[in-house]
């Protein structure tokens, strides 16, 4: 049985027109409709930690996108829980970021860490984004994926509390895991 992908356009015209309800959490995966998790409060308080620290430490140097969309391609649109996004004057009011406009993407996993690993980060690595954190709340790690190649990511490492967290994007953009973990 054959299934239909939906690509962005279709997306919003379907949004337009009430398919969704408001409050629904969904994003296009591949161009499929994937209704995401119910954000739990260890969850919400590690996005608003990550928010509050990346305001602070990254300045004028990144606009900090909190649960916004990325165009990945014309087939998925991504709303990962934070990006550290190229400065631009408007905002990103005239067109959703695209991978290129991306630093560093955050994803805050934990009911959703297999999905996360399996699914999103090899999407983000076929698009080339520099840099991606998984924040692993069962674990208490955040794990680090860099230099992406031919769909996925060259440098995996594991950062735990007492390590040094960097973001290889931003110069001198530092983190305890700690302030992150909570």
């Amino acid at each position: 049985m054959a299934r239909r992908h939906f690509n962005v356009a279709e997306f919003y015209k379907m949004a337009a027109a009430g398919v969704f309800a408001e409050d629904d959490r969904v994003e296009l995966i591949e161009g499929e409709i994937i209704e995401m998790n119910p954000i739990g409060s260890r969850h919400a308080a590690c996005v608003g930690r990550l928010t509050k620290l990346l305001e602070r430490l990254a300045g004028d140097r990144a606009i900090v996108w909190v649960q916004n969309p990325v165009q990945i391609n014309d087939y998925s649109e991504p709303l990962p829980d934070v990006a550290l996004l190229q400065p631009r004057e408007d905002f990103y009011a005239q067109a959703n970021p695209q991978p290129a406009d991306v630093l560093l993407i955050i994803e805050v996993a934990d009911s959703s860490v297999e999905y996360d690993q399996d699914i999103k980060i090899p999407l983000y690595a076929q698009a080339n984004i520099p840099e991606v954190w998984l924040v692993n709340l069962p674990q208490e790690a955040i794990e680090i994926y860099t230099q992406p190649h031919e769909g996925e990511y060259v440098d995996i490492s594991l950062v735990k509390r007492g390590e040094a967290l960097a973001a290889k994007a931003i110069p001198n953009l530092t983190i305890d895991p700690a302030a992150v973990l909570g």
